[in-house]
Formats: structure tokens, sequence, C-alpha cells
């Protein structure tokens, strides 16, 4: 089956996360991914580590690479510049998420890469987006988390919460794609590349428009709560027997099976429960009924009475019960696959959106550390002899 993507190249010269998962969604959709990293591999080789050996990767690294060709470079070096060229000839996108000045750096920024390929895409995701006074600065998911005010709302006063899931990376890589995606459809229409830029913070920001947009039309000053919702209620975490759950009631229609589900039907009377804001801002009051309710229950018994009310509620996994989860693996949302560094097979989640008709697919683990640098520098017309000097030379 032929991808959405199929003849596309794509040059990933990404680290971490917001650079290099772009560049795999891409390859998920059959586009040509060469992923090049530094000699010896990049910081983001090694992260959590999971016995792969120098040569294979950490978890991060195994996630992020899949469908990809690897080599190693040094484009700092006057060879290694010479080969990233003629690599950008070949290539319909770069994808590079480091500072303009390291762009500038390496020849790797836009004016730079159309003198080569005047057609070319650029993809880059920085910290903070251009145009302000930290632009310069480089940054993590965390910052993004920080500065969006989702931390300060997370947790209590006195602690403030982030989430350990890199969220403001993924939304990152997953716009970035996006945003290729829609550079392809414009060039393939006017025959020009553009910049597609993302940055960490800008993602954050969307993510938490609404609260910003609350804060700013009605001065509400909201401060972290914990798990309690902000403008629904019920909508918290709740222990049962044998564990944790969550529930989320929105709409007047929810809270009316609610109520008669927990046995205060009266509450329908009560105006500091009118509506979905009042009803959260009386949600200590709610929410401590719901955990006098859910204690008397296990989290089984919990699920299935809201589930028989229509009310939306799940249980809370460690990440060795998501693993074991029995509807996770029917719906193949992890995969088990295999890579040569390991003699185990690991959960790899395929393409995180599905195509009816052009799904994305999964064609190779993630590459051994310059696995396929020889195979690469033939293509571009370089002799064994060239290879074994470049090598010498520590270009690659």
């Amino acid at each position: 089956m032929s991808g959405v993507l199929d003849g596309i190249r794509v040059l990933d010269f990404g680290r971490y996360i917001a650079g290099p998962f772009c560049a795999a969604l891409l390859g998920d959709l059959g586009a040509e991914i060469i992923r090049i990293e530094r000699i010896g591999g990049g910081e983001d080789r090694f992260y959590i580590p999971v016995g792969a050996g120098p040569g294979g990767g950490g978890a991060m690294f195994l996630a992020m690479n899949r469908n990809k060709l690897g080599m190693t470079l040094d484009p700092g070096t006057a060879q290694g510049r010479e080969i990233a060229r003629k690599l950008v000839a070949t290539a319909d996108v770069v994808v590079a998420n480091l500072p303009p000045r390291v762009l500038r750096s390496l020849a790797l920024d836009l004016d730079s890469l159309r003198q080569v390929k005047p057609d070319i895409i650029l993809t880059t995701v920085t910290g903070f987006g251009a145009g302000g006074p930290l632009s310069h600065k480089h940054g993590f998911d965390g910052i993004g988390q920080a500065m969006s005010g989702a931390v300060y709302l997370s947790g209590t006063p006195e602690q403030p919460i982030a989430l350990k899931l890199p969220w403001v990376d993924f939304g990152s890589a997953c716009l970035s794609a996006f945003g290729t995606l829609a550079a392809l459809i414009e060039r393939g229409k006017t025959g020009r590349g553009q910049k597609v830029e993302g940055a960490l913070l800008r993602t954050a920001i969307a993510f938490a428009n609404a609260t910003l947009i609350e804060q700013a039309l009605t001065g509400v000053n909201r401060i972290a709560t914990v798990n309690r919702g902000f403008n629904s209620a019920p909508a918290d975490f709740y222990r049962c027997k044998d564990g944790w759950i969550v529930a989320t009631v929105i709409g007047q229609s929810m809270f009316r099976r609610w109520t008669q589900m927990i046995g205060e039907d009266h509450w329908l009377d009560d105006l500091r429960f009118a509506d979905d804001q009042l009803r959260a801002d009386h949600g200590e009051i709610i929410s401590a009924r719901m955990t006098l309710w859910c204690a008397e229950r296990t989290c089984a018994e919990a699920l299935a009475a809201l589930e028989e009310a229509s009310i939306v509620a799940g249980q809370l996994y460690s990440p060795q019960q998501a693993l074991d989860n029995a509807h996770i693996r029917a719906a193949h949302l992890l995969e088990d696959v295999t890579h040569p560094a390991l003699a185990a097979t690991f959960p790899l989640a395929p393409t995180p959106i599905e195509l009816s008709d052009t799904p994305g697919t999964y064609r190779r683990p993630a590459p051994l550390l310059g696995e396929h640098t020889d195979a690469i520098l033939t293509s571009l017309g370089y002799t064994p002899a060239d290879i074994a000097a470049l090598r010498a030379e520590r270009v690659i």
C-alpha cells in the first residue's frame, strides 16, 4: 500500500521530541526520513536508557525515530557542509528544531537552503517563537507548561505541578507536521517552498487559550484546586476501595443523571448547582459527596454504575496497567515490535491518527547509530575510499 507522502524526502536534523516526532509522523505517512545526528550520537539518543546499548538508543529515541534511515555527520566541517548541501539538493523538507543562530551557522536557515534547493520547505521549532525579547533563548517542554499558566493551575497554590508527559513537545511536533503537510500542498500549487515555524510556547498558549480568554474577560484569578475542575462538577479524581477513577459531568442532563445515581435528586432544585459554572464554583461540596459514594465501591462497581448512567468516567492506571489493558491492546494503540539492539520486543505506539485508505505504517525500527551512513553517501556518489577517508577525518 502506498503512503500519502511516498516520494517525499525529509532530512531530520531534529533533537529530543518536537523535531524528531514531527519527522516520524511524516515517515509514518510514507516519506523517506534521513535522521542526521552528530558523530557518537546526540544526547537524545541515550535519554531514558532501556538496555539497547550505545548503538541502539533510549526509550525516547526508539519511539521518536521509527521509519528513519540514520547517518552521522558533522555539518560544521567544510566536508560535512558539502555533504549536507548534496543531501539538501535531493530533499523536499528539512526538519531542524534548532535556534535561528544555530541554523544560520550550519547553513540550515531558509535563505541558505534555498540557494541549494529553491523549493525546499524548512520546518523548525523554537522555544519561544520569533519577534519577542525571549526569542533567542532555548526552551524545553516545562517552559511552555510553566509560562502558559498550566502549571500554576495544577496541584495546589503551595505546590504547582507539571505534567510528567511532555504535552507541549508532542503538541508542537504534531502542529509542525500539520504545517509541513500544508506547505507541501501549497508547494504543489505554486512550486514554492516556505518556512514552517512552530514554538513550544506558541503551542502551550494555544492549548491554554480558553483559560486565558476567561481570565482576560472576567478577571477570575483562578488558583489550583488539585484535580477538581474549574468549569463543571463533579469533575475530579475519586478514590474507590481498590484504586482511583476520574469522572466528569458536563451539562444539565448529565448532572440530572448523576444526582439520581447517587441519590441526591433534590440538588436539581439547589440554586448553588443550577448550571455547570455554579456547580464548579461549589465543586468542593460535590466532590466530597462523590468521594463518599466511590469509597463504598470498587473501581469496577463505580465505573459500571457511571456507565449505566451515561456519565464519562475511567480508571486511573499505572504505566504497567496501561501496558496490560485489554482495550489498549485490542485497539492496537500499542504494537509489540523488535529492534536489533534489544533481545525483547517493546511496545510502540503507531501513528496516532487513522486514515481509512492510506494509513500510517511501521516499516523499520529506529536506526542504529550511523546505520545507513555508507548507503546514503554511496547514493550521493561517494566511493568506498571516499567514505573511509571521511570517517578517518571524523566528518562522519
